[in-house]
């Protein structure tokens, strides 16, 4: 398959036949978080895969959600994202920014990047391609593939290359990558965008031990630069890199806290932790 033909495939996390909205208005977070949900509810068919949730995420804060399947986590991924239009509720990017009048396109141009959990990347391309091609400029097809870079976009790619443990793979296909090494890839395309949040799905399904640890470590270094918002089922690792935990049950939130606080509660134990 040609580059080209690679690039026009590809969907979910980049659109590169269009051009970046203006995106004018920054994410405000001086008077409050810097995303927020407030009494969001979704209905599908009669069931409600969110009830009423409220949720409020810092600037570069680390926040794991939890919750049993049918809990609503991927709902409230969708709806952050453009993906899904809530029956009622709203959904803000600080302060200023209704993410309910915004497509999936402008919300991820802006500054939401979401990470699926089956990594999406250009099998055929080297790790440094992949990176090049997700970097945030004009990602209309043809500028994007003949563009150069300059200084300052090879220092962001060194660094993104460095920061997700791949410098020294920079040349090898993606494709031939482990399971692990691709999940990482895609969460430094994401980064080459420059997102204030990253939503991150399940990152360490079918990982080693190994490959789980350093993506503990490497989602910890992104917080505080970052947004990161990481939806796990693997309780051993919310618990190596948790400050805070939000349990989603029914579509609502049931708990939140520091990991000790929900573990210790027996609503959680009953619902989740304990089955």
């Amino acid at each position: 398959m040609t580059m080209l033909a690679e690039v026009l495939q590809r969907d979910r996390v980049f659109d590169f036949t269009l051009p970046p909205p203006d995106f004018s208005a920054a994410p405000d977070t001086r008077h409050g978080p810097i995303l927020y949900l407030e009494d969001v509810t979704v209905s599908f068919d009669g069931f409600r895969a969110l009830d009423q949730l409220s949720l409020y995420i810092d600037d570069g804060e680390l926040r794991c959600i939890i919750g049993p399947n049918g809990a609503g986590k991927t709902t409230m991924m969708d709806v952050i994202t453009g993906r899904t239009r809530p029956d009622s509720g709203s959904a803000w990017f600080g302060s200023r920014i209704d993410l309910l009048r915004l497509s999936e396109t402008e919300i991820a141009r802006g500054g939401i990047g979401r990470k699926f959990q089956t990594p999406t990347v250009f099998p055929h391309h080297s790790v440094a391609e992949n990176l090049e091609l997700a970097m945030a400029a004009d990602k209309r097809v043809w500028p994007t593939l003949f563009a150069r870079m300059d200084s300052a976009d090879r220092d962001r790619l060194a660094e993104v290359l460095a920061l997700i443990g791949l410098a020294s793979l920079e040349r090898q296909a993606a494709g031939e990558l482990s399971h692990g090494q691709k999940q990482w890839l895609e969460i430094g395309m994401l980064l080459m965008q420059n997102p204030r949040v990253l939503l991150v799905d399940e990152p360490v399904a079918g990982m080693s031990q190994q490959e789980m640890e350093q993506t503990g470590v490497l989602l910890q270094r992104l917080a505080g630069h970052h947004s990161v918002i990481v939806v796990e089922h693997d309780m051993a690792f919310v618990r190596s890199i948790a400050r805070r935990v939000t349990v989603l049950h029914q579509g609502s939130m049931l708990a939140e806290g520091s990991m000790d606080e929900v573990q210790n509660d027996p609503r959680v134990v009953e619902v989740y932790l304990g089955e």
